[in-house]
């Protein structure tokens, strides 16, 4: 069966017919068949949202609260099938998946009670007999780009705080997850929603420029969120410039987790392991470097290494921790990053091979600035280990990259670990956690080129909506003439 569009509250073939197939990354069998949209399909759906976008805005938000909560009932009933559609299609294990349906309920719940703190405030006006409100005000459609690793999450995060705002929108699937995000559009058409407050795109991967391109520059669109790589990141910005639109954008990672000497240790592997190999380190949170301090440096490497080594992979379907890479190519990138950094001395100490798409958890002690995994975003179970004699040194490696968008320090000083903290470059950062941790209230983003703006709770309210000045005055006031 074709996975259909989902166009005004409607299930919507291509305008052509068109459809491309996602293939299972462990079996290699089709596990989508979706329509592939065309520029008039992009098109058809912004016009869509744009026609329930005057009485979407009008709604209060009463009903819009009623309605997100009954889409979060909707998507815990339907978990197990979703946790199914993501192992076909992402290679995710199960328990990822469940996560993924369990937080975004969470998210869609959060967008509930978000929608009566949507406030503004009165401002002291100099001109007499004046009463000055900042009113804060629905934008009309926004675009919502959702990536693959953490489908369901990232995809209910680009549309939930929207909608419960007041405004509709248009996701725009990943074209490695189609049938994933479209059961997000499904969830909200079950719950009750307006036909067209909610639109589902989906395209192949070669048609993804020419659909995003449109969708940016319908007129219906005024604002546009994207999660995803810094590099197509810095195009949608680009593009969403020309017509002078917003952009949110949740970008790479090069996440540190800095050990000191005084750390827990166990405490650290612990986290140093949820941190670095959740989801085969397909998160933009995803711990990438191991900055540890030389007086902890042998003991914390070997409990990492043992605790690395029994961490099983294999197919999702099995019980594993790991599962598999969302695509082969993924999985032959690892195989580059290991032979760069071992031909310049680094050595592997956990970990290492790979079947097909499947890697096991990887470790590299010795890295250094001069190898690609220094610096390159791994996005995938191959960390490195880069060992510092000072906290000087440890957050000086931490800022060096291009990246700020976690970052975790672990040490039984808190004060000690505040000051380190302060100083390391990042818009989130956990002490004595790992860097992988969301909460649907809390300001999500980035600094540096890992993007700018926040998901998430107030700092969302802020992101899907503007200020508008509003003033009530005396009809009598004197003019000059």
């Amino acid at each position: 069966m074709t996975m259909q569009m989902l166009i005004g509250g409607q299930d919507a073939k291509a305008a052509n017919d068109k459809t491309y197939d996602r293939h299972d990354p462990v079996t290699g069998d089709v596990a989508t068949t979706a329509a592939a949209a065309s520029v008039e399909d992009a098109l058809k759906a912004a016009k869509a949202a744009g026609a329930a976008y005057a009485e979407w805005s009008k709604t209060g938000p009463a009903l819009r609260r009623g309605l997100l909560l009954k889409a979060a009932d909707v998507l815990e009933a339907r978990t197990e099938e979703i946790i199914g559609l993501m192992i076909k299609e992402t290679g995710a294990t199960g328990p990822w998946a469940g996560f993924n349906c369990m937080l975004a309920t969470g998210m869609l719940r959060e967008a509930a009670s978000m929608t009566t703190q949507i406030t503004g405030e009165v401002i002291p006006a100099n001109k007499p007999g004046t009463l000055a409100m900042a009113q804060r005000k629905s934008l009309g459609v926004c675009l919502g780009i959702a990536p693959w690793n953490a489908p369901i999450i990232l995809g209910v995060r680009a549309v939930a705080m929207a909608i419960a705002c007041g405004n509709t929108v248009v996701l725009k699937a990943s074209e490695l997850c189609p049938a994933t995000h479209l059961a997000i559009g499904h969830v909200f058409r079950e719950a009750g929603f307006p036909d067209g407050v909610m639109n589902v795109v989906t395209n192949a991967p070669e048609d993804a420029a020419d659909v995003v391109h449109a969708l940016i520059g319908a007129p219906e669109v005024r604002h546009i969120n994207f999660t995803g790589s810094t590099n197509v990141g810095r195009i949608i910005a680009v593009e969403a410039a020309r017509h002078l639109k917003p952009v949110l954008l949740e970008l790479g990672g090069k996440a540190p987790m800095i050990i000191l000497d005084d750390a827990d240790l166990e405490g650290a592997v612990n986290g140093a392991a949820f941190g670095a190999f959740m989801n085969q380190g397909q998160i933009c949170m995803s711990t990438e470097r191991f900055i540890v301090h030389e007086g902890i440096a042998d003991r914390f490497v070997e409990a990492f290494a043992a605790k690395a080594n029994a961490l099983p992979a294999g197919n999702p379907r099995d019980k594993v921790v790991l599962g598999s890479l969302v695509t082969l190519a993924a999985a032959e990138k690892m195989d580059a990053l290991i032979a760069d950094a071992t031909a310049k001395g680094g050595a592997v100490i956990a970990g290492g091979a790979r079947d097909g798409a499947i890697m096991q958890a990887t470790l590299i002690d010795g890295v250094t600035s001069n190898m690609r995994l220094y610096q390159e975003e791994s996005f995938g179970p191959v960390k490195s280990i880069i060992r510092v004699a000072s906290d000087e040194e440890a957050i000086r490696v931490a800022n060096d990259t291009e990246y700020g968008l976690s970052a975790s320090v672990y040490s039984s000083d808190i004060q000690r670990a505040l000051r380190v903290a302060d100083q390391v470059e990042s818009g989130i950062c956990h002490i004595n956690g790992p860097t992988v941790g969301d909460e649907a209230q809390m300001p999500f983003g980035g600094v540096k080129n890992s993007g700018y703006g926040r998901f998430g709770g107030k700092a969302a309210v802020e992101a899907f909506t503007s200020t508008r000045w509003v003033t009530i005055e005396d009809p009598g006031q004197h003019y000059p003439f």
